[in-house]
């Protein structure tokens, strides 16, 4: 593999493994966010702190930091850069190394990937997760649903070259929901806007 390519990846992967879910709930002092609600470092487990401040930050810098990640690459290597960022940023956020690489659930880092490879695939995306949050307030069901959304957007949009990349990504973000999934079927997955005790 091209020098440039791998320290795209890299680059991608240092971006994507800072976990500010817990970076922020510490300044806060709200403690370490993985011993409570469901132990993610996410924006979503973030709101359980019962801060809509700290969790929105972390939702907005969970995306930014693949968003900025794919552009510097863009920038400094350029060619097929952008995408092993983007894979980098993913992975890095969904296995930290620094958290014995038990990371995030990747929907809002996703949402940053497509932002600067494929904006309108975003809008989409974006459009999704917010519509299905409000309807079912169900944060798994609008994450998984969004990222689905991500390699039929580029397919639709024409982008035919990005759908591999975007199927995998998906695919991804939906295994890190799995254990959703099943309390979705168990009927157990709880609604947003619950604090954890």
């Amino acid at each position: 593999m091209d020098a440039d390519l791998l320290l795209a990846l890299a680059l991608g992967y240092g971006l994507g493994s800072i976990p500010f879910g817990l970076v922020l709930t510490r300044l806060a002092g709200k403690g370490d966010v993985r011993a409570i609600g469901s132990g993610n470092i996410g924006a979503t487990n973030v709101l359980r702190t019962g801060s809509k401040g700290l969790a929105a930050a972390t939702l907005v810098l969970d995306a930014l930091k693949a968003t900025a990640a794919i552009l510097i690459a863009r920038e400094l290597f350029g060619g097929q850069a952008d995408a092993f960022a983007a894979a980098g940023a993913l992975i890095g956020h969904l296995y930290p190394l620094w958290l014995k690489f038990r990371g995030g659930k990747g929907v809002a880092t996703l949402l940053g990937i497509l932002l600067a490879l494929l904006p309108a695939a975003a809008a989409v995306y974006a459009a999704l997760w917010a519509g299905l949050l409000l309807l079912v307030r169900i944060s798994s069901v609008a994450g998984i649903t969004a990222a689905a959304s991500a390699p039929l957007s580029a397919a639709l949009l024409g982008e035919r070259a990005l759908v591999p990349t975007l199927l995998g990504f998906a695919l991804l973000v939906i295994w890190q929901h799995r254990q959703n999934i099943a309390r979705l079927r168990a009927g157990t997955e709880p609604r947003v806007g619950k604090r954890a005790a």
